[in-house]
């Protein structure tokens, strides 16, 4: 967002360059991790980092490259540039870029094309996901091309459609001045698409002075309608954080929520456990949970339980002037005991 301020911790290099993904009216660059021997048709996860951040300083935070090695999918990093945005904000808030088949939006689309085509991908399993203003662009995103998408998952972020310039982001981002009459409206006028409309996962913590919390409860709204579902079906608690879910009449998950208990503005992580993944830094929150294995698990290209970590206990050397003696040491223990004499 404009006017927010994210950093984030050292980046890694696992993300490569990559060209000729088309037109780019947005002027993005485009970055891109295939782990080695990806089978065919595996999934592919747009990753939309937040204000001041890098792309590749974004996956070292959130671990999606790591994530992506371990389970077999691509990641794809469309990344700013300071000629656009002096802040490197995907720029949310501006009607050319937010509008199908213009400016950021269409630069993202064609990566993707780009990338699909190129390492040959599956079309049907296309997901993106981003932090803050990464954020409010994944709403653009769903909102300008619902049919390219599987799912998508909004952290931290804001409504498709709800500012036009600077001074509306500061407000809406307050959660000032939003017209919930037409939040759905928006979202069916921004492409001739009619359904299946994409899954959507909203994370947010409830103490982000950032981005208002309202913000996440309009993103719901904005898509219960269009997935024509009502009241959540189940409301509970996972790693002590609330977790409501819609389902449609078949019977499917296609809007589910977080409310991060105490976060502030940033990407929800788990540093411990079988979940584990990415790094914590400024904006990127050690919160007792992964947002980033589970929105991956609710797109089902993970398992919804993650596996077993091994967990490898060091062994201390013995120092280079003792030498080992099995016998002795055996014998040591015995007399200890009272087993043999002395």
């Amino acid at each position: 967002m404009s006017p927010s301020i994210l950093h984030a911790g050292e980046p890694n290099n696992k993300l490569a360059p990559t060209e000729g993904c088309g037109s780019n009216p947005g002027d993005l660059r485009a970055l891109l991790h295939v782990p080695p021997g990806l089978a065919a048709n595996a999934p592919l996860v747009v990753v939309l980092h937040g204000c001041t951040q890098t792309a590749a300083a974004y996956d070292h935070g959130s671990g999606w490259s790591e994530l992506a090695d371990r389970f077999g999918f691509a990641v794809l990093f469309p990344e700013q540039q300071r000629a656009n945005n002096p802040n490197l904000c995907f720029n949310w808030f501006s009607p050319e870029d937010v509008r199908r088949g213009s400016g950021e939006v269409e630069s993202i689309r064609e990566m993707i094309v780009a990338t699909v085509e190129r390492h040959g991908l599956d079309p049907a399993r296309v997901f993106v996901t981003g932090l803050s203003a990464g954020g409010a662009m994944t709403s653009a995103m769903l909102a300008c091309y619902p049919e390219l998408f599987a799912g998508g998952a909004i952290i931290a972020g804001l409504p498709f459609g709800v500012a036009r310039g600077v001074p509306e982001a500061l407000e809406r981002m307050r959660g000032r001045g939003h017209d919930r009459a037409t939040l759905g409206e928006r979202v069916r006028a921004a492409s001739p698409h009619r359904g299946p409309w994409p899954t959507v996962s909203v994370w947010h913590g409830s103490s982000d002075a950032t981005v208002d919390a309202v913000n996440a409860a309009m993103i719901v709204d904005q898509w219960r309608g269009l997935h024509g579902v009502t009241d959540p079906d189940t409301t509970e608690r996972v790693a002590g954080h609330v977790h409501r879910s819609w389902r449609d009449a078949a019977g499917r998950a296609v809007i589910e929520e977080y409310v991060v208990a105490g976060m502030g503005h940033g990407t929800p992580l788990a540093t411990r456990g079988d979940e584990a993944c990415g790094s914590p830094g400024p904006h990127m929150l050690d919160a007792g949970i992964s947002s980033t294995y589970r929105i991956a698990a609710a797109w089902g290209i993970v398992p919804a339980l993650a596996p077993l970590r091994a967990v490898e206990t060091p062994i201390a050397p013995f120092p280079s002037s003792t030498r080992f003696d099995p016998a002795a040491t055996i014998n040591e223990a015995l007399r200890g005991a009272g087993l043999i004499r002395p």
